[in-house]
């Protein structure tokens, strides 16, 4: 996700926290030093521990907190927080309590909250009653008024809401519903099992089920009118769960209230890159008042290639299932070494990897390191980096530079790390050895080029 990366150092995940209400624990994370206290409150979808696994949460939360405080928490009943029985849910007045509690554990005496997808009507009802303690309210595809009313004729049927309940309970915690939730992902397999894994750590089939039918039976509107802090509205145009139209209700009825409409259909700005950007950049602006420049679409990096060699034969010796085990452990070392070496995993290639740096140095170490590493799973890789311009394209990235690395690699020999003239002229003086391999002629790139081995 380059956009939501550039301004932004990467944050550390978070120590969760617990504080306390009558008898119920509350988990909690804070993260970030900026001026203004800003309140994530998310709805039953939520497990505070479980969504730093999703790697562009981490970019989107270190935007957040280049110029806020965020205070992240699971409402009792969801995620690392307390059960609760689900015949006695707490009401949305007990929820809106979770919030000030929280609050009152991390010492914050006004914030700003963000309100998400169902969570939203526990952000304005706190706003509503505690006026003196939020300083603005953001809420995102979210709604005051769920179901159908003759005064309310944009809510669902309640056929239909009974329909929604019962495809919640079957499918919780599947990847069709994670792809009803977010279909910009669903091309994605890592994506599809990652929330998958996290619906069911948020909650059981039952327990959401139980959460959707009291999302039903809320009616918010009232409160609209009375809430006083300063409200931005933001919501997807291509939602289909939450049809635009609620957004513009809630615009059109808290006072003062701005309105904000993206081309997009999935529930969460996370998982959309260009969504993710578009609401950080709004968000950004309605608390600080202040509108960040442009990304640029175009940066110079180091790529950095990698695949398994002989991967081929290696699945067909051990088996379906062992080789697809393996690439997952090789998928994580991969992507723990990339961010040891503060550079960013773009995507992989079943057996291979590619990776961006800002510097050169850093991705021939990270390419060392990752070689020896991999070792004891029994499979040698090769790399291959080259430093160029290249075109950010949402979290993908290409232009010449990316097929240049991408043929660089394919002339390397097993554990070694091959490298373009330009690479060896950027890290000169750096003590890095490199041994001479000629010149070649790339694949579908003019000319030739010279090739170096990082001396072992």
């Amino acid at each position: 996700m380059p956009r939501v990366q550039a301004h932004a150092a990467a944050v550390e995940v978070p120590e969760t926290r617990y504080t306390k209400f009558d008898d119920s624990y509350i988990a909690y994370q804070v993260f970030g030093e900026g001026p203004i206290d800003l309140l994530l409150v998310q709805g039953f979808a939520s497990h505070v521990d479980c969504l730093w696994e999703y790697p562009p949460a981490k970019p989107f939360f270190s935007r957040l907190a280049s110029f806020s405080r965020v205070i992240l928490f699971d409402r009792r009943g969801i995620g690392a927080s307390d059960p609760v029985p689900l015949d006695a849910l707490p009401t949305w007045e007990n929820w809106s309590e979770d919030v000030g509690t929280v609050l009152d554990a991390v010492g914050s005496e006004r914030a700003a909250i963000l309100g998400w997808f169902d969570a939203g009507p526990m952000g304005m009802l706190f706003a509503a009653a505690h006026p003196e303690r939020v300083s603005a309210l953001m809420l995102a595809n979210t709604s005051a008024r769920y179901l159908l009313a003759p005064d309310y004729p944009i809510g669902v049927p309640p056929e239909q809401a009974e329909v929604f309940l019962a495809g919640v309970a079957e499918g919780w915690g599947t990847e069709a519903l994670a792809v009803a939730t977010a279909p910009s992902q669903a091309h994605d397999p890592e994506w599809r099992k990652w929330a998958s894994k996290y619906m069911r750590a948020a909650a059981t089939p039952r327990t959401a089920a139980a959460h959707g039918r009291y999302l039903f039976g809320l009616d918010a509107r009232a409160v609209l009118p009375l809430i006083q802090a300063p409200t931005l509205v933001m919501h997807g145009s291509n939602l289909a769960l939450i049809p635009v139209a609620h957004g513009r209700y809630l615009a059109e009825h808290i006072p003062g209230a701005r309105f904000l409409e993206y081309p997009s259909g999935d529930a969460s700005a996370v998982t959309d890159p260009e969504m993710a950007a578009w609401t950080l950049d709004n968000i950004e602006e309605f608390l600080t008042g202040v509108r960040r420049a442009p990304e640029p679409s175009r940066v110079l990096a180091t790529v950095l290639f990698t695949d398994i060699v002989g991967s081929t034969e290696h699945a067909a010796q051990i088996g379906d299932h062992p080789w697809k085990e393996l690439l997952d452990r090789l998928d994580n070392m991969t992507r723990s070494q990339i961010e040891q070496f503060g550079g960013r995993l773009v995507n992989t290639t079943g057996d291979g990897h590619l990776g961006t740096f800002d510097g050169p140095g850093k991705a021939i170490r990270c390419a060392r390191s990752l070689i020896e590493t991999v070792q004891p799973l029994g499979i040698q890789l090769r790399a291959g980096l080259h430093t160029g311009e290249v075109e950010l394209r949402g979290t993908d990235v290409g232009g010449i530079a990316v097929h240049i690395g991408a043929r660089v690699a394919s002339f390397a020999e097993p554990s070694e790390v091959l490298v373009s003239r330009t690479v060896t002229d950027l890290v000169a003086g750096s003590g890095i050895e490199f041994d001479d391999r000629g010149a070649h002629t790339l694949k579908g790139v003019p000319g030739e080029w010279h090739l170096f081995s990082v001396h072992r």
